[in-house]
C-alpha cells in the first residue's frame, strides 16, 4: 500500500499550541462506521454515546521529564539529551538510550555534566542517527529528572508557539505543561510522549461516566518517539515499526475478557491502548495478562479482535497512527472526516480535539 494514500493538507494554524482551558472542553467529532455519518459535539458530551457496561480501557503510563540540558566536560559546549529508554542499571550507574544534540560531537568516552557537575553522563556507544547509549553517574536517574528535566513536548507544539510569538515556548504564562501534558490517571512513569487521547478526561467527567455504569480498566504502554514518526518509505509495508513495552494486569485482562464474553463494548482510549489490546490476543481469542513487547502495525485490512470503539486525537499525515484509525474506520471515511475537521477548524495533534470512532 502506498504511503502517499495517507497524506492530507493541514493549515499550520490548526496545530494546537496549548490545551483548552478545561480538559473536557475540547471538541469531539463522532464517526459512526456503520452509517458513514459524522457528528460534531463537545468532549464533555461523550457520555451520550456510552452506555452502562461499556469498558473504557486507558493507558496509565506517565510522562517523565525526559529532556535535560548539560555541558560537555571538555569544552563547556551545550548539550541537549532526550532520554528514550533505559538499557540497564547497576548499583552505581543507570544506562539509557538518548537522542542528543549536537550528536556529532558526542563520541564514545565523552562526558556531559548536569547540575553543576553533580550528575554526569558518559557516552558509551552509537545506537542510531543522533542517538547514543550513555551511562549516568547515579543508580537511578529518575529523581534527577524531577529536578532538572523538562516535559518533552513534541517539536510541532514548540514550533507553533514560536510562530505565535511566545517569548518562551516552553513556559507560556497561561498554562502548566507539567500537569496538562499528563492524563489525570497517569500512574506508571516511563513515557516520553503523552497518550494524548486521555488528556480530555477530567476527574469530574470520569466520575460522571462511572456513576452512569461505564467501567474503566488500565493497561500500561510506555510511549516512545517512534509512535509519532512519519512513514518515510514509499510502501507502508516497508516501514520498520518501532517496538514498545506494555503490561496488562490480571484484573484488567479479566475485565476485558468478561466484557467480550458478555457482549459489552470494549472502548480503547487512544491508539496505544488499541495496540496493546490487539497485541495481547491469545490463540483462543482471550486477552493475556503479563509483560510483553509489541511492534504491531495496524493498517487497512488488519483485523480488530478486541476493540469495539475508540477515542483518539487527530494525527499527523503519513503516520502509523493515521494508518491505525484508517484500519479501524476505513481510509476514505477517515480522510473525509479529516477534510471536514479542517473545514470546521478543529484543533490537531497532541493538544488538539478528539474523535470518537463507533
Amino acid at each position: 500500500m502506498r504511503t502517499d494514500l495517507f497524506e492530507f493538507s493541514l493549515p499550520h494554524e490548526l496545530i494546537a499550541a496549548v490545551p483548552t482551558e478545561m480538559r473536557e472542553g475540547s471538541r469531539l467529532m463522532v464517526l459512526h462506521r456503520n452509517k458513514g455519518s459524522i457528528e460534531h459535539r463537545r468532549f464533555v458530551e461523550i457520555g451520550s454515546y456510552l452506555k452502562p457496561g461499556d469498558l473504557l480501557v486507558v493507558n496509565d503510563s506517565k510522562v517523565i521529564r525526559a529532556r535535560i540540558h548539560g555541558k560537555r566536560l571538555e569544552t563547556g559546549g551545550s548539550v541537549e539529551m532526550l532520554l528514550m529508554e533505559r538499557t540497564g542499571q547497576s548499583g552505581l550507574t543507570d544506562r539509557w538510550n538518548v537522542l542528543c544534540r549536537p550528536a556529532k560531537k558526542l563520541k564514545p568516552g565523552q562526558v556531559v555534566y548536569f547540575a553543576n557537575k553533580e550528575l554526569t553522563a558518559t557516552v558509551l556507544h552509537y545506537t542510531g542517527e543522533g542517538e547514543r547509549e550513555v551511562e549516568f553517574s547515579a543508580p537511578d536517574v529518575m529523581p534527577w529528572l524531577d529536578q532538572i528535566g523538562e516535559v518533552p513536548l513534541p517539536p510541532y507544539i514548540i514550533q507553533r508557539r514560536r510562530e505565535m510569538g511566545l517569548a518562551d515556548p516552553l513556559k507560556p504564562a497561561d498554562m502548566d505543561d507539567n500537569s496538562r501534558y499528563q492524563t489525570v490517571y497517569a500512574r506508571e512513569p516511563g513515557s516520553i510522549a503523552a497518550p494524548t487521547a486521555g488528556l480530555h478526561f477530567s476527574p469530574e467527567l470520569l466520575a460522571s461516566l462511572e456513576a452512569n455504569g461505564v467501567q474503566r480498566a488500565a493497561v500500561t504502554l510506555h510511549v516512545g518517539l517512534g509512535t509519532f514518526k512519519p512513514v518515510e518509505v514509499e510502501e507502508v509495508e516497508d516501514h520498520p515499526m518501532h517496538t514498545e513495552h506494555y503490561e496488562i494486569s490480571e484484573g484488567t485482562a479479566a475485565a476485558i475478557n468478561s466484557a467480550k464474553a458478555e457482549g459489552r463494548r470494549v472502548i480503547a482510549v487512544g491508539t496505544t491502548a488499541v495496540r496493546t489490546l490487539e497485541s495481547s490476543v491469545a490463540e483462543d481469542g482471550s486477552v493475556r495478562a503479563g509483560r510483553f513487547d509489541t511492534a504491531l502495525m495496524l493498517t487497512p485490512g488488519s483485523n480488530f479482535r478486541v476493540v469495539d470503539a475508540m477515542v483518539t486525537n487527530f494525527h499527523l499525515p503519513r503516520s502509523t497512527l493515521l494508518m491505525l484509525v484508517s484500519a479501524f474506520a476505513g481510509r476514505e471515511f477517515i480522510l473525509r472526516a479529516y477534510a471536514e475537521a479542517v473545514r470546521e477548524e478543529y484543533r490537531f495533534f497532541s493538544y488538539g480535539d478528539a474523535m470518537l470512532l463507533l
